[in-house]
């Protein structure tokens, strides 16, 4: 697939996720379609086929043990989240003034609030629905124009390019939505009433808001891609493709897996967050399908490479004081390597070293990434995965712009550039 190709389907994959349930499915539509099974947890994987995935809500874990010789190799994972920074509707969500109705939304994230305003919002995600006796999930999208976060005009607010734009977070982000018709207008009418069901059967959900300008390539010569959640969706994508596309290598002895989580955006402390049980119960039970025991499982993680993929910072051309001088990060300049020696990212020299030699192996360019130091670093799943399961990991990310905003921007090479990096790691190159 040529790059622009690869960042074209990058686009539609983005626009097939809205959230991360819907990026689950998308995920587990292509897995199916390649031949994995889909697995319950609560079902025996003793008979199960070799390659198969299992998924949590807004999380998924996929691996081919098809190629492995009794875990020789251990794993070789690429992580990633599924979450991106937005607005999620409050359980009571019927709210409004002056005659408008609006819906009660809390912030998910670190969200560059301002970036949400004066954008045609869509809205998403699921709802638990009666059926009989039991309740039922029902994803639901809706991508036509459909709510709006108004701004103050500048004759209300004559300061505000000089003192900045300040906005609480409680106060001005409800969106507008109804000129306040009755019972119609109702948050729980409108769910019904796109689900198809009863007012009285809506029980609960987590609906959150998304912006319905389709992602696009960008630029003179379409150098760049601009879209909603490439923060942490362009992970998942180049992710998916590459365990999806991985060549088979007859030496081969580890195990691929994917590895999606949900709310890293919100510290990964959850039942299907990165800091939560769920890869390390699903590596497990691949050992014990493989005949292995507790034994063989903790020699395979000791021979075990994680590879963390989020997003990595390129230098912005209007904010460069804000950038570390001597590393500098360009779009379209290839995978970057995260370094950070206060462990907010979990890369040291042995995964650096690994990650280099992968991308040299897959003839792509690669960057080294340090964060400036008079300024605070995030952080991602990396160090929490090396803390929870012992294993080797390297934080690497596509550079972008724009992070957290309700609209991002990458270099529309970067994608292709990573997707064989990871294809290599899968296949062990190095």
């Amino acid at each position: 697939m040529a790059p622009h190709e690869r960042a074209t389907a990058l686009c539609r994959f983005i626009d097939a996720s809205p959230t991360p349930f819907h990026a689950v499915e998308e995920c587990a539509r292509r897995l199916k379609q390649a031949g994995f099974a889909r697995l319950e947890e609560a079902q025996s994987w003793k008979e199960a086929p070799p390659r198969a995935f299992v998924a949590r809500s807004g999380s998924l874990v996929a691996w081919d043990a098809s190629r492995a010789s009794a875990l020789e190799g251990g794993f070789r994972i690429v992580g990633a989240h599924t979450d991106s920074p937005n607005l999620r509707v409050k359980p009571r969500a019927n709210a409004g003034a002056a005659g408008i109705r609006q819906l009660g939304v809390e912030v998910y994230g670190g969200v560059l609030l301002n970036s949400w305003l004066d954008r045609d919002l869509g809205m998403a995600g699921r709802v638990f629905v009666r059926a009989g006796a039991s309740v039922e999930p029902r994803l639901m999208r809706v991508d036509r124009a459909l709510l709006r976060v108004a701004q103050l005009a500048i004759h209300l607010d004559r300061e505000v390019n000089e003192r900045g734009l300040l906005l609480d977070k409680q106060l001005h982000l409800a969106p507008i939505w109804s000129l306040g018709r009755p019972a119609a207008d109702l948050f729980e009418g409108f769910l019904a009433a796109e689900l198809g069901c009863e007012v009285r059967d809506v029980v609960s959900w987590d609906m959150m808001l998304h912006d319905v300008v389709p992602a696009r390539t960008l630029g003179l010569h379409d150098e760049f891609v601009a879209a909603p959640r490439l923060d942490n969706l362009c992970s998942c994508f180049c992710g998916l493709e590459a365990f999806l596309q991985a060549p088979a290598r007859e030496a081969a002895r580890a195990v691929p897996v994917l590895a999606f989580f949900d709310h890293e955006e919100v510290g990964s402390t959850s039942n299907r967050g990165a800091a939560g049980p769920l890869l390390k119960d699903a590596l497990e039970r691949v050992v014990l399908q493989q005949g292995g025991g507790r034994e063989e499982q903790h020699r395979a993680m000791a021979r075990s490479w994680f590879v963390s993929s989020d997003m990595a910072h390129a230098t912005h051309p209007n904010y460069r004081e804000k950038h570390e001088p001597e590393h500098w990060i360009l779009l379209g300049g290839g995978p970057v390597i995260k370094i950070n020696t206060n462990q907010r990212y979990a890369t040291d020299a042995e995964g650096e070293a690994l990650f280099a030699r992968t991308c040299e192996a897959a003839g792509v360019p690669f960057q080294k990434y340090s964060h400036r130091s008079n300024l605070a670093c995030g952080s991602t799943i990396g160090p929490i995965t090396a803390a929870a399961l012992g294993l080797r990991v390297v934080d690497v990310g596509n550079p972008q712009l724009s992070m957290h905003s309700c609209r991002e921007l990458c270099g529309s090479a970067d994608p292709d550039h990573m997707v064989r990096a990871l294809a290599a790691f899968f296949s062990e190159a190095v």
